[in-house]
């Protein structure tokens, strides 16, 4: 999409629209680390947080790198 003003694109981080939800990716600290256990309680208990997803929620094989 080309901004008719200014003809530059537009890409869909330039995007906000009413009620919108905003994602983040949280990585690991320590590269290559084994993680062996994700307590996303409090992060689901901050307010305005609409959903936590970890690996339980990426259905088929986990084998991300």
């Amino acid at each position: 999409m080309l901004d008719k003003v200014t003809g530059r694109a537009m890409f869909t981080d330039d995007l906000a629209l009413p009620g919108m939800l905003v994602g983040r990716t949280l990585r690991a600290a320590y590269p290559h680390a084994r993680i062996v256990r994700i307590d996303a309680a409090q992060a689901r208990a901050l307010p305005g947080v609409c959903a936590v997803l970890t690996h339980e929620d990426v259905p088929g094989d986990n084998i991300h790198g």
